[in-house]
């Protein structure tokens, strides 16, 4: 089995992982209601996705 000849160190093991991080995630605007929502998802406020009905939501009484 391989193994590493010798130690990495922990500034050069830091160093390769700086490219690792979190993205904020990409919202846009419903074109149904207008409400923020997360892109390629369905629409939490109105159930529209691409201008269809995806999911029936209840009338607000």
């Amino acid at each position: 089995m391989a193994h590493p000849k010798s130690k990495i160190s922990k500034t050069r093991r830091d160093k390769r992982r700086t490219h690792y991080k979190a993205t904020e995630p990409s919202l846009s605007a419903c074109s149904n209601c207008g409400a923020i929502k997360l892109m390629h998802r369905v629409c939490p406020e109105c159930g529209y996705y691409r201008g269809q009905v995806a999911i029936e939501k209840a009338a607000a009484v």
